[in-house]
């Protein structure tokens, strides 16, 4: 037959994201240039040409609308969608639309062919991959094993929707790729876990196999987990791996917003659809986050200690206050009230711009060992690139980490203080003796508070070469930070709060700093005092 076309690859292309529009895709060109296709649908053989467009669906679902157009005349043969969708019937988030494919599984072609497996309660391997006769998954009751599968295979959808909608990621890697989710793990198994090694998600059952953990900021937040290691790769321990949870909730919540779902509202709340505690309370709070009974509000010089789950509460609450700021409000019908730890109102700037800013800290300026001084100044240098230094989003970053003792307000105020600063550069000698920075108060009667903010601004290429101590008038010294061969991140800027009551408030006050360690260099950039 004649290959030559009349009608000429941009007109069927035209043609095609005209079709695709109608579906709701706002794509203004084909993801696949046109090509050349005999087409035998009729019986007789017709030169065409075959186009793919992308996108998204009125309803959210991506699009991969394949249009035939007549090479000869230009007139439209056939058009088809390749992405499939099935009923999920969730035990957390209702009836929800599935991506799947034909005959019929739980695949998502349309999101890196992302699939859902039953272990049946194994604990290795992949188990079967769901299949079923129907595109109808599960009946909403944990009894119902397609039911968690469901819930999963949403919650990776609105994941992976969410990451390449909102902040430009396409898939985990970033690489176009799905990662795969396994249900029904063990017995009467209490978690759910990211596997790097397998590149996949994890859920157990639950207390009696009753409650899966598949809610949807359950899967957010476990695919946030191979984010984390796909980008800034978080050290699980320490204050790094606080951070590293702390991101998972982060963007779990962000999905959950995102999501829109009408049976799981979004909400400042983790894990409170899996009733994991038994009595209705959810798993982490993110406006307070000691109302958990175990997690921390605020830094302090210990926390790198705690448990990550614990020790991620400073992180989860900057995020809350940098959101919606601080003080009594309610949300969705959830009733919040976020203090802050200098006593001072915290105005938030919105989620979606908080999560624009925490991600490309993650992305961009967090490495394996940050620490909360140094996420601090990653989202600031985040915020600045975003929407300039001089913004009020710039200014709502510091006052929100100050809101959790990580720094300072802009100027150095706390409520009611009087700061004494010392602004003079001190070298710091490499593995040498310890030098002194000084400030001298005056003005003040009395001995120091029992919250003495102490204002440390150091640059050093590893901060786990340096024992810093605060040394009162009359020579006490109180351990500020100890050196440590892990802590590979760098500087040192963050505020510590001392209980300096039993000491004279008037005197001369030093930071002492020593260098324990050879290789690496830096210096004192500045120390004060806010009484």
């Amino acid at each position: 037959m004649d290959t030559a076309a009349d009608v000429a690859p941009a007109a069927a292309e035209k043609q095609a994201i005209g079709a695709a529009k109608a579906d709701g895709s706002n794509r203004t060109v084909a993801d696949k240039a046109p090509r050349k296709v005999v087409w035998m649908a009729t019986g007789k053989p017709q030169l065409a040409y075959e186009t793919v467009v992308g996108g998204l669906q009125e309803d959210g679902t991506p699009n991969a609308l394949h249009v035939v157009t007549d090479a000869t005349t230009g007139a439209k043969l056939y058009e088809w969608q390749a992405i499939e969708t099935g009923t999920g019937n969730t035990e957390y988030s209702g009836q929800v639309t599935l991506g799947t494919a034909p005959s019929y599984t739980l695949t998502d072609t349309g999101r890196g062919s992302h699939k859902t497996y039953n272990l049946n309660h194994g604990t290795s391997g992949k188990g079967t991959l769901f299949s079923g006769s129907d595109d109808v998954w599960g009946d909403g009751t944990a009894q119902n094993a397609e039911t968690a599968a469901a819930d999963a295979h949403y919650g990776a959808a609105e994941t992976w929707d969410y990451y390449k909608n909102v902040q430009g990621r396409t898939g985990i890697r970033g690489d176009g790729v799905g990662a795969y989710s396994r249900v029904h793990y063990g017995n009467n198994y209490v978690n759910a876990f990211w596997d790097d090694s397998c590149f996949c998600m994890t859920y157990g059952d639950g207390s009696g196999n009753a409650s899966p953990l598949t809610a949807l900021d359950v899967a957010a937040h476990e695919m946030t987990h191979g984010v984390t290691s796909n980008t800034a790769g978080l050290v699980y321990s320490g204050e790094s791996g606080g951070l590293n949870e702390a991101t998972s909730d982060i963007f779990a919540t962000a999905v959950e917003f995102y999501s829109n779902n009408a049976t799981d509202k979004g909400d400042y709340l983790i894990g409170e659809k899996i009733d994991i505690n038994g009595d209705g309370t959810p798993l982490r709070y993110q406006d307070k986050p000691s109302r958990d009974g175990a997690s921390k509000d605020a830094w302090y010089s210990g926390i790198g200690n705690v448990d990550v789950h614990y020790s991620s509460g400073p992180a989860n609450h900057f995020f809350y206050l940098l959101s919606e700021g601080s003080g009594a409000k309610t949300i969705n019908g959830v009733s919040y009230n976020s203090p802050t730890s200098d006593g001072l109102p915290v105005t938030g700037i919105g989620r979606d711009k908080a999560a624009l800013i925490w991600f490309k800290a993650l992305t961009t300026k967090f490495s394996s060992t940050t620490n909360y001084a140094s996420a601090r100044t990653g989202t600031l240098a985040a915020a600045g690139e975003l929407y300039g230094t001089t913004s009020a989003e710039y200014t709502a970053v510091a006052n929100a980490w100050a809101g959790i003792n990580v720094g300072t307000r802009p100027g150095g105020t706390d409520p009611g203080g009087t700061v004494f600063e010392n602004t003079t550069p001190v070298t710091i000698p490499d593995a040498g003796a310890a030098i002194t920075s000084s400030v001298n108060v005056t003005g003040r009667t009395g001995n120091a508070p029992s919250t003495l903010k102490v204002g440390v601004d150091i640059t050093h290429t590893y901060r786990g070469d340096l024992v810093i101590d605060l040394v009162a008038p009359d020579g006490s010294a109180y351990r500020l930070k100890n050196s440590s061969s892990s802590d590979s991140a760098d500087n040192v800027q963050t505020t510590y709060t001392v209980n300096a009551s039993s000491e004279a408030a008037n005197g001369t006050w030093k930071l002492k700093v020593q260098d324990v360690y050879a290789s690496d260099t830096g210096k004192i950039n500045s120390f004060k005092l806010t009484f």
